[in-house]
């Protein structure tokens, strides 16, 4: 049996891209147990996230894409913590515009497992919000956390540079759908679902042909 356990901070700030900025409130997910975690989206305030962990070691900074709400405080959390971060190479571009003077630690790749509290946390490539967009599944704890890519009511936003509606639907498709029904989806905004819950609201656009 596992002690690990899935926290949820909500913090508030402003997302920026083709010269528009807009007032968001984000999903920080912290995973692990009383000694260890990851963080999922370090988002606009470090020193929240860094109470929130409460003393335990973080072991890596994930980033499900490189949208600035997403990353704005990774590099600060990672020089207050020392944990690296983990982005997929595909998503450098986005991440420039942010973190131009400081590069990711590490990068994330499709089938990478990343372990902590005796969990796995599998990396799912799912562009199409953006072209290095991940989500993490965790078996263990019937868990994906899928950043801005799978919203309770459907896919994540494509209206903007850096991504494609049928790339995005695709990915879901592909690499998502056949999850468990029962999974949980701990989402970059708002509230989780579920994948049971969402197959339907994805199945119109499947259909015809995305």
């Amino acid at each position: 049996m596992t002690g690990a356990r899935i926290e949820r901070l909500v913090t508030s700030g402003t997302f920026s891209l083709d010269g528009g900025t807009w007032d968001v409130d984000n999903n920080v997910w912290i995973v692990g147990d009383g000694q260890e975690a990851i963080v999922v989206d370090a988002a606009h305030d470090a020193g929240a996230i860094v109470e929130a962990l409460g003393g335990r070691s973080l072991r890596a900074i994930v980033c499900t894409h490189a949208h600035n709400d997403h990353i704005d405080a990774a590099p600060e959390l990672a020089a207050r913590t020392g944990a690296p971060i983990l982005l997929h190479p595909d998503d450098l571009p986005l991440w420039k515009q942010t973190h131009p003077e400081r590069a990711p630690d590490g990068e994330l790749a499709h089938g990478q497992v990343l372990t902590v509290a005796g969990v796995g946390l599998t990396v799912l490539h799912t562009p199409g919000h953006a072209p290095g967009a991940v989500c993490l599944y965790a078996p263990g704890l019937k868990a994906l956390f899928s950043g801005d890519t799978l919203f309770a009511g459907g896919p994540g936003a494509t209206g903007r540079s850096y991504s494609d509606f049928p790339t995005i639907v695709g990915s879901i498709r592909n690499r998502l759908l056949h999850l468990p029904g029962a999974t949980v989806v701990h989402t970059g905004h708002g509230d989780t679902t579920t994948v049971a819950a969402e197959a339907p609201n994805l199945q119109e656009w499947i259909d015809r042909g995305f």
